[in-house]
């Protein structure tokens, strides 16, 4: 249930950086930057998935030139002008926190992170528990997110990108993907434990994998196969004695495997120049249209019948409808953070943070909702984990030294 925005979008050809002048007068460079790697080399920008950073600049240009440029506009703008005074001598601008501290920075956005993802798990369950109906609450965790999409347009942070028919066309495929992946994550979240949808959400680096060997007909290398093998034996010894298991809710995260591994390969298709934030809004908007339909067919005569009574008696109108607003905000708020995250650390360190982030949405989950689970289980469970990381990790590393080939 973790959403993304495009997998390896091309990313924007040039990013302005202004230089301090003794004259006061402004005057920009140019850092160029390039798209990297396909489907099967990183996996998505943004849907909480794999693991790379949207864009990776020059290895020519210092490390300083790329901490300059993913500085916050906040704390540019706030910044005095830079160089000059009223007579004219140069000044060195102050440093500001984010320069200052930047690993300070980067380690808040990996807790605020994993802090939303895990508080909209447990939310969305509890939901679950007195308003049982996924299609529904898969609409209402698009439609807050596309409302807080509409707001910042409407403000103007950021400004809407302008979207043609091409473009249009190219995202229609990510968009649906991503759409039956949410809905069916919700499914599988509502039938069964979370912990549990999770383990089973452990084995999309597996059809990832698969999808890039078969169907792009890209080389992976037997290095990568063998640190599957864990992650298959632990989900099917954690499926095996699962007190929560059933068919439905076994079967909708496999589908939801495969619906985020097909949004990869369409993603790679759609590469754009957009910025990932509006590209993620507009996938947002037709993954709302996708799923309102199924809504309306499968749980619309059971909701007006008396689904929304039944939700509405068990907990109060007030916190049913703070319930699903406040699960809707955190499912946007915690991609946008994950997108945030991504675009501050190595391929390797988000690889590392994101089979983290499960384990955590695991662990809280057992702990807030009292899950009993299996000895065999919780065996399986830690060794699905254990092979998601070796298989991020020796993923990642073999990246970099690709990246360090190429730029030699």
């Amino acid at each position: 249930m973790e959403s993304r925005v495009l997998s390896r979008a091309t990313t924007v050809a040039h990013v302005r950086r202004p230089l301090r002048e003794s004259n006061g007068n402004a005057s920009c460079s140019l850092l160029s930057i390039k798209p990297i790697g396909a489907v099967s080399e990183g996996g998505n920008l943004i849907w909480g998935r794999q693991l790379r950073p949207s864009l990776l600049l020059e290895a020519s240009y210092p490390v300083t030139a790329r901490k300059e440029i993913l500085r916050p506009v906040m704390a540019a703008a706030s910044s005095p002008a830079e160089g000059s005074d009223s007579s004219g001598d140069g000044k060195v601008a102050p440093v500001g926190f984010f320069d200052k501290y930047p690993a300070l920075v980067t380690g808040f956005f990996f807790f605020m992170w994993y802090f939303l993802n895990v508080i909209f798990n447990i939310l969305n369950k509890k939901i679950y528990n007195y308003f049982p109906y996924p299609y529904f609450v898969s609409v209402i965790h698009l439609f807050v997110g596309v409302v807080y999409c509409l707001v910042s347009w409407a403000v103007g942070l950021p400004k809407r990108a302008p979207i043609d028919s091409n473009l249009l066309k190219l995202l229609i495929p990510v968009a649906v993907c991503h759409a039956l992946g949410h809905v069916t994550s919700n499914v599988s979240f509502a039938a069964v434990a979370v912990s549990f949808t999770h383990t089973i959400k452990a084995l999309e680096p597996f059809f990832n994998a698969a999808a890039s060997q078969f169907i792009l007909g890209q080389q992976i290398p037997i290095t990568l196969w063998l640190s599957l093998a864990p992650v298959v034996l632990g989900v099917s010894m954690a499926s095996l004695t699962e007190l929560s298991f059933n068919w439905t809710g076994f079967i909708s995260a496999m589908i939801s495997n495969i619906s985020f591994t097909y949004r990869s390969i369409y993603s790679k298709k759609a590469m754009t120049d957009m910025d990932s934030t509006n590209i993620y809004a507009y996938i947002s908007i037709i993954a709302l249209i996708v799923c309102i339909p199924p809504a309306i067919i499968f749980e619309g005569p059971q909701l007006i019948k008396h689904g929304f009574s039944d939700g509405i008696a068990k907990v109060g109108l007030t916190k049913f409808i703070s319930d699903l607003f406040w699960v809707g905000m955190f499912y946007h708020l915690y991609n946008q953070l994950a997108t945030n995250t991504l675009e501050r650390v190595a391929p390797l360190t988000h690889a590392v943070g994101n089979v983290l982030k499960r384990v955590f949405v695991i662990g809280f989950s057992i702990v807030i909702f009292g899950n009993k689970i299996s000895t065999q289980t919780g065996i399986g469970t830690a060794v699905a984990i254990a092979g998601v990381a070796t298989y991020s990790y020796i993923k990642a590393k073999m990246e970099e030294e690709k990246r360090q080939g190429k730029a030699a």
